[in-house]
């Protein structure tokens, strides 16, 4: 009966007390869980409309695999930035990135666009490694001071960041709809620049929110700065001895590709050819509303090892029902049933994505408490190389074969998966 209500307490973080003079630690989550909401609703769709708007010399594609590429590439570099100015410093220098992302696409150019995909590539490795490293502080300091189990609240913290996360998807996309019309000629759209502007306005509240952060304590939350190139280097890669993280990678890279797979493949040659490029904002609408329900879901489920493995082979068959029907039954209908199958493919994707957001970022905070930083740099090296790759391939290669590709992913990183669970539940090296 204990446990029981140990685990009701941490799915319930707002009736806990705040610490003693300071901020309640679920205040702190709130707050970073809406200026992610604000800056990511503006990012989400902007990158949606990429493809579409920005066509000429395929700058819109070649901007996000130079933005995914360079994402890649600094985030081996992100934990020890992250460790030296705090995770909160982190948030709000790695918006920085995404405000300059809006201003290139009002004046879209080779000069402006791959510069600012440049250094969002660098902002966004900060970003997310802060995101993670603060919001798993955040949820082991509310464990702590309220004597509640971590894995359960590991799993409702990241259950409410991931939810209003996936909420990006919903709101951006209403936006643009409400406001970019098709023009006259049929290949141009007008009300970009506004679109863009308002984009603007909720990032900047995004920002002020994420100033509003309380500051984690370093000598507790953070680990120590280095004070050598080796040093540093060596706290890098120190999860990548973890035969855990090892194992963990081929989820992590699948959870990437799977993201991709939505922004580059499935609205291009899924919903277009059935509903048009209009049609693409209410699938995408749809695809984020199934994400908000299962993080949250997902999250308050959340108890440790074994429920993120029954919660992730959920996850797992659903994207495998719709990577098979896709690669072996599919083709575009005409009528109600052709519309709504694009639809509900979308909801189906969604869960999934709920699901792989919600149980990684638990699953490294649980596993990987002394080297949080290292672990979700490790994360987001891995995340975005692999979206890289798809934006890279999606133009040179047929559905058929990237479908393939997909299924292959899916079934190499969830038996890695189901490994990790078995070597874990062996040496007992998580805590219940």
């Amino acid at each position: 009966m204990d446990a029981h209500r140990d685990e009701e307490a941490a799915a319930s973080p707002l009736i806990a007390a705040p610490p003693a003079g300071g901020r309640s630690h679920a205040v702190d989550a709130h707050l970073l869980s809406s200026a992610f909401l604000f800056v990511f609703s503006a990012y989400s769709a902007a990158q949606n409309l990429e493809t579409s708007v920005n066509t000429e010399g395929d700058l819109g594609t070649v901007s996000m695999g130079i933005l995914y590429t360079s994402f890649t590439l600094f985030s081996v570099a992100a934990s020890p930035v992250v460790t030296r100015i705090g995770p909160k410093r982190a948030l709000v220098v790695g918006s920085s990135g995404y405000v300059l992302f809006i201003l290139a696409n009002l004046v879209p150019t080779w000069y402006t666009m791959v510069p600012a995909s440049l250094y969002l590539g660098f902002t966004a490795s900060i970003i997310w490694v802060g995101q993670g490293t603060y919001l798993t502080s955040a949820a082991l300091s509310h464990a702590r001071e309220n004597n509640l189990p971590e894995g359960p609240t590991l799993g409702s913290f990241n259950g409410e960041f991931w939810g209003m996360f996936a909420s990006t998807q919903v709101i951006g996309n209403l936006i643009s709809l409400a406001l970019l019309r098709n023009g006259k000629d049929g290949g141009s759209v007008t009300g970009k620049n506004v679109l863009f502007a308002v984009f603007l306005g909720c990032m900047i509240v995004g920002i002020v929110l994420m100033c509003l952060l309380s500051k984690r304590d370093e000598k507790r939350d953070n680990a120590p700065t280095h004070s050598s190139f080796g040093a540093m280097l060596k706290y890098i890669v120190a999860p990548l001895k973890d035969r855990r993280m090892l194992l963990t990678i081929p989820l992590i890279a699948y959870s990437g590709l799977q993201q991709a797979f939505v922004w580059a493949i499935f609205t291009k040659s899924i919903v277009t050819p059935v509903l048009g490029i209009s049609g693409v904002g209410g699938a995408m609408a749809i695809y984020g509303a199934a994400d908000v329900v299962c993080s949250l879901i997902a999250g308050r489920l959340t108890s440790g090892l074994h429920s993120a493995a029954f919660i992730v082979s959920v996850g797992a068959i659903l994207q495998a029902v719709v990577l098979f029907w896709l690669l072996l039954f599919y083709s575009p209908m005409s009528g109600l049933l052709g519309a709504a199958i694009p639809l509900f493919i979308g909801a189906l994707w969604g869960v999934g994505d709920g699901v792989l957001n919600t149980q990684l970022s638990a699953l490294l905070g649980l596993l990987f408490e002394d080297v949080k930083e290292a672990a979700f740099a490790q994360l987001k090296v891995w995340q975005s190389g692999a979206i890289a790759v798809i934006f890279f391939l999606s133009p040179n290669i047929t559905l058929q074969a990237m479908l393939i590709l997909m299924t292959t992913g899916l079934f190499i990183s969830f038996g890695s998966f189901m490994f990790l669970t078995l070597v874990v539940e062996k040496s007992s090296t998580v805590r219940p």
